[in-house]
């Protein structure tokens, strides 16, 4: 069991995610492609997986090595400035110290074998080497994360509404209460379902909750205590590969056609700018058709910071569901 200490300074600060971080999904997606017992939810990415053949695996060799099944994997995979973008995060990995390269590896060496070649020169904080493997991890990327971005998006975005939900109406309690049963708040410590023992001090850093698309059955941390503290879990495998709704003929009529792609565009939760490329129109047009909808009592519309995010109501759930 992980057991996460609070202060009330803690509280305050920890905060959620609101999109996946492609760092995280790197390391969860590569376990899904090695898990004996896959889930069915993640079927048709799995079957799109073995259909890239080699070009995937000579990327998946590398990752495999460096992210095993097991009780650690390097920490300096998935950087703090993951939650900024693919590309911060891959700057992050370039300037990881030569120092923190080498503990690590070392670390890593511990508990799985490491390749005879780039893995020992990687420890040895050689600058091809790094360079060989942000090329890798950008490659693999693209092959398995990237086309698949709006789904993952999609369906991270439909559990943070529901986090920020919870956090509205609850507070940092209400949003810590609401993770069970995958976790427990018994003030002032979360109880976490995990793989080794441990305790982690939050110390006044607070807490960053980040919900991913490929992690399952137990949430992960950080290994090392000195990092920002942080929290891997897995969303509600329902959410895996819900597309947004097909628009029958009666939806479209009821609605028309712009609208009721917006509707069903909407389904899993996006922002304006996410509508606007799913729908194929403008940001001004989904502006106004979201409008028309929020007044219908369809969709509700939350503003975090600068942030717009759409959501479907009860009424506009039952009404897509309907049509599809």
């Amino acid at each position: 069991m992980l057991r996460i200490h609070f202060t009330a300074d803690d509280l305050r600060l920890t905060r959620l995610a609101q999109a996946p971080d492609p760092f995280w999904e790197i390391v969860f997606s590569r376990h899904r492609l090695a898990d004996p017992a896959p889930p069915a939810a993640l079927r048709p990415w799995l079957e799109a997986m073995r259909g890239q053949g080699e070009r995937l695996r000579r990327h998946e060799r590398v990752v495999a090595a460096l992210v095993p099944f097991g009780p650690y994997f390097p920490d300096f995979l998935t950087p703090a400035e993951g939650v900024h973008g693919f590309d911060a995060g891959l700057r992050a990995i370039l300037s990881t110290p030569r120092a923190r390269l080498r503990a690590e590896m070392r670390t890593l060496a511990r508990s799985s074998p490491l390749p005879s070649g780039w893995g020992r020169r990687l420890a040895e904080g050689e600058t091809a080497t790094l360079m060989n493997l942000a090329a890798t991890l950008r490659a693999y990327h693209s092959i398995a994360i990237a086309p698949y971005l709006d789904v993952i998006s999609a369906a991270v975005a439909a559990e943070s509404a529901r986090r920020l939900r919870d956090l509205a109406e609850g507070g940092p309690d209400g949003l810590l209460s609401g993770l069970a049963p995958l976790m427990r708040w018994r003030p002032p410590v979360l109880e976490v379902d995990y793989d080794v023992d441990r305790d982690m001090h939050l110390d006044g850093r607070g807490l960053l909750l980040i919900p991913s698309y490929f992690c399952r059955r137990v949430p992960v941390a950080l290994a090392d205590p000195g990092l920002p503290p942080t929290l891997v879990y897995p969303i509600d495998p329902d959410a895996h590969f819900r597309r947004p709704a097909n628009c029958t003929t009666s939806l479209v009529a009821l609605l028309g056609a712009t609208r009721a792609t917006v509707l069903a565009a909407i389904d899993g939760g996006a922002t304006t700018t996410q509508l606007a490329a799913r729908a194929a129109t403008s940001a001004a047009s989904v502006s106004r058709h979201t409008r028309v909808l929020r007044d219908a009592g369809l969709i509700e519309t939350h503003r975090h910071g600068t942030a717009v995010r759409h959501v479907l109501t009860s009424l506009g759930r039952t009404l897509l569901s309907a049509g599809q």
